[in-house]
C-alpha cells in the first residue's frame, strides 16, 4: 500500500489534497487529511458521473479534495482513487454490489467462543471475504467464556482451511498482542462479524482508549449490537483499523465458494464422472467421504445451500420463478408446460 500511496502523491494535481475517508453520515463524509479530520461532500460533477452506489466514497477510500480544511464550509471530494482492495457484499434483492470498506490489507473475521459460535455462518463470512483481495484472518473472541477451546479450535480449523486463527479475550491484554502483530505501520485491518461478538471492545483495546460504545452480554450469553456505522481509527503506530456493524445478510458468489470449500472442490474433481450428481453414481468421491466421515455432513449441506443461493443472486423475479420451477419439475417438457401456464395466467391477469 505504501507504493500505491507514493504513486498517488507523485501525480497529485497542484492545489489539490489527498485525504482518506474515515466515516460517512448519509451524504457527508469525515476525511482525514494532513493529520486533521474534516467534513466533506462529493461534487456535483462527481454525482453526475456516478453510475451506482459502488462509485461513491466508502470508509478507507483515498480521495482528491479541493482543500485541507472545513473552516469555510465542507471540503469537496472531486474523485476517488483506484481501490486496491474492496470488501463488498451482494444485495440479495437486486444483486448489486455494496462496498463496505476499501484499501484493506487484512479482514479480521470475528466469532465469539460462547453461544454465538456458528461454523456455518463463519463459512459464509470467509466466502465473502475471499473476493475482497485482502487476507482473511479468523479471530475467536471471548475465550474467557469458553471451557473447551481446543475442541472449538479444531472445528474452526476444519472450515477455515489455510487461514490464520487467533484466540483472544478482552480480559487478557496479552492475547490482544497477537492481533497487533498484523497491524504494522500503514497497514489497514477491517473487523467484521456478527453483532455482539466483541469487535468494538477489541478495537478499543487496540486503540488504547474507549472510542467505541460497548455493551455487556444479554441473558442468553450473547452480545448486544452496538456499532451502527463503519468507522476508521488510527492506532499509535500509524496502522489503521475499520469497525463495521454486524451484518444480517451476506450473499455469496459461486467462484468464491471454490476457495472456502476447497476440500469439497477437490473431492468433486476425484469423482469418476465429471458431471457426477453425488447421488447414485459409482466411484463418487463425495459420497465416499461422507460415508467414511472425512467430510462433515453439515459442512457439505451448507456448501450445497450456498451454491444454490448463489444461482439466484443476479436474476430478476421472473428468472428466479423459472429456476424454481425447473428445480421442482425437472423435465424440460413439464417445465415448458408450466411456463406456458404462467404466461397465460399473467395475460389473463391484465
Amino acid at each position: 500500500m505504501k507504493e500505491y500511496l507514493k504513486e498517488i502523491e507523485k501525480n497529485l494535481e497542484k492545489n489539490k489534497f489527498l485525504g482518506r475517508v474515515s466515516a460517512q453520515y448519509r451524504d457527508i463524509y469525515k476525511v482525514i487529511v494532513n493529520n486533521n479530520e474534516i467534513l466533506a461532500r462529493v461534487s456535483g460533477k462527481f454525482i453526475y458521473n456516478s453510475l451506482n452506489k459502488e462509485d461513491y466514497p466508502v470508509v478507507g477510500d483515498y480521495v482528491l479534495l479541493d482543500r485541507d480544511n472545513d473552516v469555510e464550509g465542507n471540503a469537496v471530494i472531486e474523485k476517488i482513487f483506484e481501490r486496491k482492495t474492496a470488501f463488498k457484499r451482494k444485495n440479495a434483492t437486486n444483486g448489486q454490489n455494496e462496498v463496505l470498506a476499501s484499501n484493506i490489507d487484512y479482514i479480521f473475521i470475528c466469532m465469539s467462543l460462547n453461544n454465538d459460535f456458528n461454523l456455518r455462518r463463519l463459512e459464509r463470512y470467509i466466502t465473502v471475504c475471499y473476493e475482497s483481495g485482502a487476507t482473511p484472518v479468523i479471530i475467536l473472541t471471548k475465550a474467557d467464556l469458553c471451557s473447551d477451546i481446543t475442541d472449538r479450535l479444531l472445528e474452526v480449523e476444519s472450515v477455515a482451511i489455510g487461514l490464520d486463527i487467533l484466540i483472544v479475550s478482552n480480559q487478557d491484554k496479552d492475547s490482544i498482542q497477537s492481533v497487533l502483530s498484523y497491524l504494522k505501520e500503514s497497514v489497514t485491518g477491517c473487523f467484521v462479524g456478527s453483532s455482539g461478538v466483541g469487535k468494538s471492545t477489541l478495537i478499543n483495546n487496540l486503540i488504547g482508549e474507549e472510542k467505541l460504545q460497548t455493551n455487556g452480554l444479554r441473558n442468553d450469553d450473547k452480545g448486544r449490537h452496538t456499532t451502527t456505522r463503519r468507522e476508521m481509527f488510527i492506532l499509535k503506530n500509524n496502522s489503521v483499523v475499520i469497525d463495521t456493524p454486524g451484518m444480517r445478510e451476506l450473499s455469496v458468489d459461486t467462484e468464491d465458494l471454490d476457495k472456502t470449500f476447497a476440500d469439497i472442490s477437490e473431492l468433486e474433481n476425484m469423482c469418476k464422472f465429471s458431471d457426477c450428481t453425488h447421488t447414485n453414481e459409482p466411484k463418487c468421491a463425495i459420497r465416499e467421504a461422507l460415508e467414511n466421515g472425512s467430510l462433515c455432513h453439515k459442512r457439505y449441506a451448507n456448501y450445497l445451500k450456498l451454491k444454490e443461493e448463489s444461482k439466484y443472486l443476479n436474476l430478476n423475479f421472473k428468472e428466479i420463478e423459472q429456476e424454481k420451477i425447473k428445480k421442482m419439475f425437472g423435465s424440460k417438457n413439464e417445465y415448458k408446460n408450466i411456463n406456458r401456464h404462467i404466461k397465460n395466467k399473467n395475460k389473463n391477469r391484465y
